[in-house]
């Protein structure tokens, strides 16, 4: 039996060293959000944050121009800042991935395998990669989808990020690479805007409510997803990453819930409220993807291994949602 959890031979050397992270795709949805924790409790000095785009978005924080799929510049970059931890959430979501699978599929497979050969050649002490609930598939138990479950995705998104979770294992393996993951469900941000997934319905209606607009909804009114508020996910991801190597049993991702509801369950707390809002319900591309996704995940192991517990229940996620919104005037 392989022992999953080979320490890094590197890593006594690593902890020596200043902590150094480096946030690839830190414009985006999770990266945005995930960059400012960082910054926040370990301040600006010791993020590095890098994007396609030129521009960063955290104040005092040393930005980089970066193409995932460029090896050479991936190498470079984690060499030049004498990285220690590498946080790679550069993606194409469900969405836009079908709409252009080769893209899709050499977006997420080559940043990811870029991201891990450097930080094996260059020893980096940690890595954090997002796997997502699209791994699942129409044989998956949906309610609750096991730890260790049948996997058929239906996109190029899920068959990626199924691959991936396969990489991180044999990097684990093969080369004792601390590499960790978490299965995202749909993420919900009142500070950024959606990222091109299927669940982004949980967050473009906020924005239609407070714009007095009518949703026209994607998905049938009773498809149940599972769901978590943004500052849950990023607090999931820390203390993931904090946690002591030993603790930490699976190989691959860990499910994380928070919680589970559907589009008529979304309206119906928004209603209570006080907000008006006109829903119109019109399945498309994305009805089909989400009805090969579980209701709920089963997070047992995140639980058990380091301590996971949610902290948003549906009626504080839309407060929040619509407090924040509408005292930022971000809706968009």
């Amino acid at each position: 039996m392989i022992d999953y959890r080979t320490k890094n031979p590197n890593a006594a050397a690593a902890s020596r060293r200043p902590t150094r992270h480096l946030v690839i795709g830190s414009n985006g949805q999770v990266g945005t959000e995930l960059s400012r924790a960082l910054v926040a409790r370990d301040g600006p000095e010791a993020v590095i944050t890098a994007d396609l785009k030129p521009e960063g978005l955290q104040p005092g924080v040393l930005h980089e121009a970066l193409d995932v799929t460029d090896a050479p510049a991936v190498q470079d970059l984690l060499r030049r800042h004498r990285i220690t931890q590498v946080w790679h959430l550069a993606a194409a979501l469900s969405v836009r991935g079908e709409q252009d699978p080769a893209w899709a599929w050499r977006l997420n497979m080559e940043g990811l395998l870029n991201v891990l050969e450097a930080a094996r050649q260059l020893h980096v002490d940690r890595v954090f990669w997002p796997s997502s609930i699209a791994v699942f598939g129409p044989s998956t138990p949906p309610d609750p989808a096991p730890q260790n479950a049948v996997m058929d995705p239906v996109t190029v998104y899920g068959v990626s990020k199924v691959a991936g979770e396969g990489w991180c294992r044999w990097f684990r393996a093969r080369h004792g690479l601390d590499v960790r993951s978490l299965r995202y469900p749909g993420l919900l941000s009142w500070r950024t805007p959606p990222g091109g997934g299927t669940t982004d319905y949980a967050v473009e209606v906020f924005h239609a409510a407070l714009r007095g607009e009518v949703f026209r909804c994607p998905l049938h009114p009773d498809e149940t997803l599972p769901m978590m508020a943004m500052d849950d996910a990023v607090r999931a991801t820390l203390e993931l990453m904090a946690a002591p190597a030993e603790r930490l049993c699976e190989s691959g991702a860990y499910n994380v819930a928070g919680l589970s509801f559907s589009p008529r369950e979304l309206v119906q707390a928004i209603h209570q409220h006080g907000v008006l809002l006109k829903v119109e319900y019109v399945p498309d591309v994305r009805q089909a993807i989400a009805s090969s996704w579980p209701a709920r995940l089963d997070d047992r192991a995140a639980r058990a291994d380091w301590g996971w517990q949610p902290r948003h229940d549906l009626a504080a996620l839309v407060d929040t949602m619509l407090s924040r919104l509408s005292a930022t005037s971000r809706v968009r």
